[in-house]
């Protein structure tokens, strides 16, 4: 009997570019022999070492999924069209994979070994983009693992510095750049790990405004927060942009993992609908945590996402792994999707974005605001030679390599004692990279008693939008 089999675009490379095969078979199995006696490399894409259907490969029968009705055994008739569907959550097309340099074939040889992954694998790795939210206990060994493995591009979500108790678990850190900005650490010890693969840093803090288009830049956002609000907000934003989760929590002796809002698959909101009320669950600067317990969940989400990246394994949709470390133990529970959520179910109620201060109970007391001016009031304040001081809040080789004329530098961690070294009779401006730092600046200094305002955007913003032949870092 004369079969089609209908490949995808992304199986196509292996199979000559073509987008269907004739065959003659009685069963979907002797179909796919018939298939991998003449394209070899499909097989080991399609089967495992153990000869079966990988667990992310699907096949159908015209409309009709083969795994409803006899596996490979199902019968075929006369005329049947056998479709190839593998179920790939992110990366890229085999065909529109960059090609690896020989530094790179050197530098992956062990993934190159591995069937699963290959050098069409480590191709689809290269093209893939990861977002990962923190660059503290967790991310530290999700990136550097996801660096190793030549992911090509990382983004890194922080608007913290590195401080002395982070060391004994933010392995992305180190003595030396106790003070600076975490992402500065970060960017320097991934780059030092993997030259040829790009960081992106966003010194900010994820919130309604910006997490939905931050988000559609990357393949697989990461999970790695510490708090409740930003959470749900990486929860409801994966949904909404269509972009798997790769999900991990840590407190005191014990982790949390799993892959929300992969395709069909449940959310977090699915597991936790609502937070529990605030303080009732002590965070890890209060309960403390086990400093090598981030090393073992941030790996773990690190395979998750390479996992995702490359269509291979049983990702963690629907399910949850508990790790509890006294014990040296692990559990998984299944989580199924609620046809009721808010945000993922039939009939979704949250279609962007919310106040999740808010809907953590975060909001008894009105947060206090910060004044802002944009960079081009800014320059035309400076064109009109106004009476005011410009203060640059950022660390000393970041002011030797870019500057705004007219500003004066103080870092801010000294401002607590140089804030007597203003002139409080005018106008402070106050700026930053970002405008993350240079706000906690002026939030200071009004409590001061100054008249402060933040430049939104900051120094990036400026080069962006004022003065383009300006570099910074």
């Amino acid at each position: 009997m004369s079969i089609e089999i209908r490949l995808p675009t992304a199986l196509r490379a292996l199979a000559g570019q073509q987008a269907s095969v004739a065959v003659e078979a009685a069963t979907v199995g002797e179909a796919l022999d018939a298939l991998f006696a003449r394209h070899e490399r499909l097989k080991g894409q399609l089967l495992g070492p153990d000869g079966k259907l990988r667990s992310f490969v699907n096949v159908y029968v015209d409309e009709d999924d083969v795994r409803d009705k006899q596996g490979l055994q199902t019968p075929l008739k006369d005329g049947d069209a056998v479709l190839i569907v593998p179920a790939i959550a992110g990366g890229s097309p085999a065909a529109a994979a960059p090609e690896l340099t020989k530094e790179e074939r050197r530098r992956y040889s062990r993934h190159l070994l591995l069937p699963e992954v290959g050098a069409e694998g480590q191709r689809k790795l290269k093209a893939a983009s990861v977002l990962c939210i923190g660059a503290g206990g967790l991310g530290s060994p999700l990136a550097l693992y996801l660096a190793a493995a030549g992911v090509g591009r990382i983004g890194l979500v922080d608007f913290d510095a590195v401080d002395e108790s982070n060391l004994q678990r933010q392995i992305l850190h180190d003595t030396p750049s106790v003070g600076t900005p975490k992402l500065e650490s970060a960017k320097k010890r991934l780059a030092a790990l993997n030259p040829n693969v790009t960081i992106e840093t966003y010194e900010m803090k994820l919130s309604s405004a910006n997490a939905v288009e931050l988000f559609k830049k990357y393949d697989v956002i990461a999970d790695g927060t510490d708090n409740f609000p930003t959470r749900y907000l990486v929860n409801d934003a994966c949904v909404l942009t269509g972009h798997p989760n790769a999900y991990g929590s840590i407190f005191r002796f014990e982790g949390q993992l799993s892959v929300f809002a992969a395709k069909d698959g449940p959310c977090y909101r699915c597991l936790y609908p609502e937070p529990p009320p605030p303080g009732l669950v002590p965070s890890c600067a209060e309960g403390g945590v086990l400093g090598v317990l981030p090393g073992v969940i941030g790996t773990m989400q690190a395979i998750e996402t390479l996992k995702l990246i490359l269509g291979i394994g049983r990702p963690l949709a629907g399910r949850l792994m508990l790790y509890d470390a006294l014990e040296q133990s692990w559990r998984t529970l299944k989580v199924r999707k609620n046809p009721d959520c808010p945000v993922c179910g039939k009939n979704p109620t949250i279609k962007a974005p919310i106040d999740y201060e808010a809907f953590c109970g975060l909001k008894e007391k009105t947060p206090p605001v910060i004044p802002e001016m944009t960079v081009e009031e800014l320059k035309a304040k400076l064109d009109k030679k106004d009476k005011f001081v410009l203060i640059d809040v950022r660390e000393v080789h970041e002011f030797e390599a870019a500057r705004i004329p007219g500003s004066t530098l103080i870092p801010l961690g000294e401002l607590d004692k140089r804030h007597v070294e203003i002139d409080r009779t005018v106008l402070v401006v106050v700026h930053c990279r970002s405008g993350a730092r240079s706000a906690r600046a002026v939030q200071f200094l009004r409590g001061k008693g100054f008249d402060a305002v933040n430049v939104a955007g900051g120094i990036l913003a400026w080069a962006e939008r004022v003065d383009p032949s300006l570099s910074v870092d």
